[in-house]
C-alpha cells in the first residue's frame, strides 16, 4: 500500500472530521445555512487529499473496495481523537467494541482468499 495515499487520507480525513463534527462544540446555535457553507468551504480542502490519495492508491495497485476501507478505518482513527479530545467526549467501552467490529472486517477485505 503507498504511504502516500495513507497520510493523503490522514489529513483529508482531518478536514472530513472538521467539516462534519466542528461545529458541534461552539456553533450549536448558529443559523443551519451558516455552519452547512462553512463545512463545505471545508470539504473542498478534504476533497483536495482525498481525490489524490485514491488515485495514488488505485495506481499502486489497491482496489476501490480496499480504498474505501482504508478511508473508512482511518476515519474512525481521527474521529475518536477528534472526539476524546476537542469534543471532549467520553469514549464507551461499547463504542470501542463496535469501532474494533469494524477494523475486524477491514481485515477481511484484505485478506486473499
Amino acid at each position: 500500500m503507498a504511504l502516500a495515499t495513507v497520510l493523503l487520507l490522514i489529513v483529508s480525513n482531518v478536514f472530513m472530521t472538521f467539516a462534519w463534527y466542528g461545529h458541534l462544540k461552539h456553533h450549536q446555535g448558529s443559523p443551519l445555512w451558516l455552519v452547512v457553507l462553512a463545512s463545505w468551504g471545508i470539504a473542498f480542502f478534504e476533497y483536495c487529499f482525498q481525490v489524490p490519495a485514491n488515485r495514488i492508491g488505485a495506481h499502486a495497485g489497491l482496489v476501490t473496495a480496499q480504498l474505501k476501507t482504508v478511508q473508512e478505518v482511518i476515519t474512525l482513527c481521527v474521529f475518536v481523537l477528534f472526539a476524546r479530545y476537542y469534543l471532549e467526549e467520553t469514549l464507551r467501552w461499547n463504542h470501542l467494541v463496535g469501532f474494533g467490529f469494524i477494523g475486524l472486517g477491514a481485515a477481511f477485505v484484505f485478506k486473499p482468499w
